[in-house]
């Protein structure tokens, strides 16, 4: 009975991540009416920027001219990108086109922006040209700091030892790597210190090429070199699997804090640490806000992340300029995943059209987040939360026992992860 009424709460929790947590985000301003509100710019078409720009359409009848600026030709998930490393998926599974925001009458701009004059409101990009705009959100991810990595500064350096934290092509190369790796190898990954994009998503990594080397390379080893204290997110359900699913293949070392990497010699070099040697290297550099939000001059914490007013995720720095998903210095307790990105997204779009018709954003907003962790290629975990925007401490909390994490990996858990991926890739790009 236990077990049959989690599932039923984890169904129940999901409808409401989808509905009406969205519905509360929004608040009063669902329907605007036709007619020209303004032009909004969204750069960025991952879970935050995608979903904005649907929204602010959707959500204003067609009264927001909204211009959707993408580098890439289509949609590739960070999120079950892990599962193309351990071979259970292709790339192509993971991957969708724009067409259906298009269809919409939201313009898509395939093309880089390269800079932000936010006297004029107006974004350059590298062809050339140049969008006005009324608004301007930003959703551009994350960019890493080389140089804080000595060793990884060229090009050619960065194609040998890969991060593949952004999924593409280094997701496709890094899983080529491992399938060349003889067996008896060893895979290293190196984490960097919190605050990094996905908490789960390095030890997830390990579990996924654990899971494949036990399938075809059963005499390797998968080293998880961690830069931070302790394992940071869903730490009893990864420790249990390495030491049972993975026993005698993966071993977890924290405090490995990365000074610098030998290309040559594929060696990693740690502060106090010795020096590891892999086959295959795989190294996440610490990283910041994309390089459009350095120029837009919207990084206030750290030199790193842009804080915002949670009302509307607007720029506490620059007016008329809104940041979401990994780019943000985060609420307590909030974490750097795709879930909550399409969650900002929504309370942002909603402020958005609110302001652009002369009303007041919902004061009261609410977001949740789900993350799932493949354990094996069909069994996983989730994490759960929601929270709450709190008008006195002008920041979201979460919600005590609004979630938790699962008592043990299920292949029923598969099923909502791939549900729950489904799902918010149509409430993106549809």
């Amino acid at each position: 009975m236990k077990g049959a009424a989690m599932d039923g709460q984890r169904r129940d929790f999901l409808k409401a991540a989808g509905a009406g947590f969205a519905a509360a985000a929004l608040g009063g301003c669902a329907s605007m009416g036709a007619g020209r509100l303004g032009k909004v710019v969204v750069v960025g078409g991952g879970y935050g920027g995608a979903t904005a720009a649907k929204y602010l359409h959707m959500w204003s009848n067609g009264g927001v001219d909204v211009t959707l600026v993408e580098t890439n030709g289509s949609f590739i998930s960070c999120p079950l990108s892990n599962l193309v490393l351990g071979g259970s998926k292709q790339l192509a599974d993971i991957a969708m086109t724009y067409d259906g925001l298009v269809k919409r009458g939201i313009k898509i701009v395939y093309d880089t922006a390269t800079a932000v004059d936010a006297d004029k409101r107006v974004v350059r990009l590298a062809s050339g040209s140049e969008l006005p705009y009324d608004r301007l959100v930003l959703s551009p991810g994350v960019d890493f700091l080389y140089d804080r990595v000595p060793g990884l500064g060229s090009a050619d350096a960065q194609a040998k030892v890969l991060h593949a934290w952004k999924a593409g092509p280094q997701t496709q190369a890094l899983r080529a790597q491992l399938v060349a790796m003889a067996d008896g190898g060893v895979y290293a990954i190196s984490i960097p210190r919190a605050p990094y994009r996905c908490p789960p998503g390095p030890y997830e990594r390990a579990c996924q090429v654990a899971w494949y080397f036990k399938q075809a390379k059963p005499r390797s080893k998968v080293l998880i070199l961690d830069g931070n204290e302790d394992v940071v997110s869903k730490k009893a359900l990864f420790m249990k699997a390495w030491n049972e699913e993975y026993k005698g293949i993966v071993e977890y070392r924290p405090n490995y804090v990365l000074t610098g990497v030998d290309v040559a010699t594929m060696t990693a070099k740690f502060e106090t640490a010795d020096d590891v040697k892999a086959n295959v290297l795989n190294v996440i550099p610490p990283h910041r806000a994309g390089n459009i939000a350095m120029q837009a001059g919207v990084i206030t914490a750290n030199n790193a992340w842009c804080e915002v007013d949670f009302l509307s995720f607007e720029s506490i720095k620059v007016k008329g300029i809104y940041v979401l998903g990994d780019s943000i210095q985060i609420a307590p307790g909030m974490p750097k995943s795709g879930h909550m990105a399409n969650q900002h997204a929504k309370v942002c779009a909603a402020a958005v059209v609110a302001l652009l018709a002369g009303q007041a954003p919902n004061p009261t907003p609410v977001l949740t987040n789900t993350c799932y962790s493949f354990i094996t290629d069909k069994d996983v975990v989730h994490v759960a939360s929601v929270h709450q925007y709190d008008k006195e401490k002008k920041t979201f909390i979460a919600v005590p026992g609004s979630g938790g994490v699962s008592p043990a990996p299920s292949e029923i858990e598969g099923r909502y992860a791939f549900s729950w991926a489904k799902n918010i890739w149509a409430d993106m790009l549809t």
